[in-house]
């Protein structure tokens, strides 16, 4: 009975574990290249002429569309790979080298890969709502994060891990929510030289999960263990 119960606990421990650093791992890279530092002063340019009110709800909806996208991915990813022929491995090296870019720009943040093109930042001056497009589409849930919450769908081993996947995007989503709406105030006090220092941060722990991801991969497909 003693053994029993010892066995039950050592199973609850490994699987917190596991489920913990599946949860990092997923947040993370995803918070990489969702990037809402990068974000958010593309928001306060197509948003400065709303009041706080319309502000807060472009963020609230930017918000929802992005969350609707990525759980979309999240349940649909499988097939989009059937449906193309793309293996396990060859998605899991490719969200590697999307993180790993994002990580890179993360370490250099003077320079943000992540903008709009001038022609759409203009498309948007004349919208009333941008909620969806741009921000949702392509700022906030682009390729670059579709791809990633692909990879998220082909390494999942059962609900347990859609689950933890789909709780990451959430608070994501969540985070992203709270930075656009702290916009204003972090570009008042914080300054550029504080957000480039919480982005370099990141930067480091993000590369260092990109190259995890594609070690993966390519042991996947080698069969081989690193």
């Amino acid at each position: 009975m003693i053994e029993l119960i010892s066995d039950v606990t050592q199973e609850s421990g490994t699987f917190f574990v596991s489920s913990a650093a599946l949860f990092f791992a997923s947040y993370t890279s995803l918070f990489s290249v969702v990037n809402p530092l990068a974000a958010m002063p593309v928001f306060l340019s197509l948003t400065n002429r709303f009041n706080d009110a319309e502000r807060a709800s472009t963020a609230k909806w930017a918000s929802i569309y992005m969350f609707g996208v990525l759980i979309l991915f999240l349940l649909i990813g499988t097939f989009v790979l059937s449906f193309f022929g793309i293996s396990l491995p060859g998605i899991r090296i490719a969200g590697g080298l999307i993180i790993m870019r994002a990580g890179y720009e993360m370490l250099n943040p003077e320079d943000p890969g992540k903008k709009l093109t001038d022609e759409d930042q203009a498309a948007a001056m004349e919208k009333e709502d941008i909620s969806f497009s741009p921000l949702a589409l392509p700022l906030l849930s682009g390729p670059g994060s579709i791809a990633v919450v692909i990879g998220f769908a082909s390494q999942a081993n059962g609900v347990d891990d859609y689950l933890i996947n789909a709780l990451s995007i959430f608070l994501v989503v969540i985070s992203t929510y709270l930075f656009l709406r702290l916009a204003p105030i972090s570009a008042k006090y914080i300054g550029q030289t504080g957000l480039n220092v919480m982005t370099r941060l990141m930067g480091f722990i993000v590369l260092a999960i990109s190259v995890q991801f594609i070690l993966s991969g390519i042991s996947q497909y080698f069969s081989i263990s690193v």
